[in-house]
């Protein structure tokens, strides 16, 4: 590991516990910042109530620091929408945001278009997949950038269960085998080229919040590779330091299927591609293979291949700002 890298984990490497709800609270009131919590979601009305609720109760209703939780819908076919809002969130519709622009699939996509519908000064990204959430969550990645002027942006990190089919109903729990793509991909990648950010344990984790300021400045990756386009163009932006992470205890959500994981995977290494040489993609499509009645058959699935720009160069969203 670089010297560096190691000098980060020292210096920019927290626990939630660092920094109590009351520090965080009169660091915002001596700075003024707000903060918007976001949830990109799409068909997960069995965990967006219970995060919303919590974020809504414990950091807006008994301490004030959110000031805004938006969950934005990119197309649910079940009560994710109306589960939410009865939760406490201000729903809003991926497609009624910047009616312009047709949207594409994917979940960069949903990030980059919450930019527009949201006013926080942090904006705090959590995935609405979670079960067990606790606030701490929030609280963990949003306190630096409360406390610390220097730093820009801060994921979370935290242990990955992955629950094993055993028989049984519930399953069994294999404790530290969740982040398999990040394992097999993200960190392989990260680690032979960009060394520098080698240091981050959850580089492809969804929670994480950053500065306005930054968000507006990067592109955004529309689908699977976001998390690590954003973490490679941060460091590129603003440096090092300015990046950093806080362990929030574990985070228990929904797995993906090994097809599925697959195809995370292409679009993380696409992503990587394009930021190592901005080349063309020869083959933009990956293709998979599942067991039919006569055999094996092939399914061919593309490649994200798009990213929308840095938001600051929108017009819809300068002329909002002067509003």
């Amino acid at each position: 590991m670089l010297e560096e890298v190691e000098r980060w984990l020292s210096t920019r490497s927290w626990s939630v516990t660092d920094r109590p709800l009351h520090q965080l609270t009169a660091a915002k009131r001596t700075t003024g910042s707000t903060v918007s919590v976001v949830l990109p979601a799409l068909n997960e009305e069995e965990t967006v109530g219970a995060i919303v609720a919590a974020v809504r109760h414990d950091l807006m209703l008994r301490v004030p620091l959110v000031d805004e939780i938006v969950v934005v819908d990119s197309g649910s076919s079940d009560r994710t929408s109306e589960v939410a809002a009865a939760a406490g969130a201000r729903v809003v519709h991926r497609d009624d945001i910047l009616p312009r622009l047709p949207p594409v699939p994917g979940k960069g996509e949903v990030l980059w278009r919450s930019l527009l519908v949201t006013s926080g000064d942090i904006v705090c990204f959590v995935d609405a997949d979670l079960r067990e959430f606790s606030s701490d969550f929030v609280t963990g990645i949003v306190g630096p950038l409360l406390t610390d002027p220097g730093v820009a942006l801060v994921k979370a990190m935290y242990d990955r269960p992955l629950t094993v089919s055993d028989g049984s109903a519930s399953g069994r729990t294999a404790a530290g085998q969740g982040g398999r793509v990040t394992e097999l991909m993200a960190r392989p990648l990260l680690n032979m080229h960009w060394p520098q950010l080698a240091g981050f344990v959850q580089p492809l984790g969804g929670e994480y919040a950053a500065r306005r300021s930054l968000l507006e400045r990067l592109p955004f990756p529309v689908g699977y590779g976001v998390e690590l386009g954003m973490l490679v163009d941060a460091l590129h932006l603003v440096g090092l330091d300015a990046l950093a992470q806080v362990d929030v205890g574990v985070r228990r959500h929904r797995h993906q299927d090994g097809q599925a994981l697959g195809r995370m995977s292409a679009a993380i290494y696409r992503t990587a591609q394009l930021r190592l040489a901005r080349g063309h993609l020869v083959r933009p499509a990956l293709t998979q293979f599942e067991r039919g009645e006569d055999g094996f058959v092939p399914r061919t699935h593309p490649v994200d291949t798009q990213e929308r720009p840095p938001m600051v160069e929108l017009a819809e969203y300068r002329s909002r700002r002067v509003a």
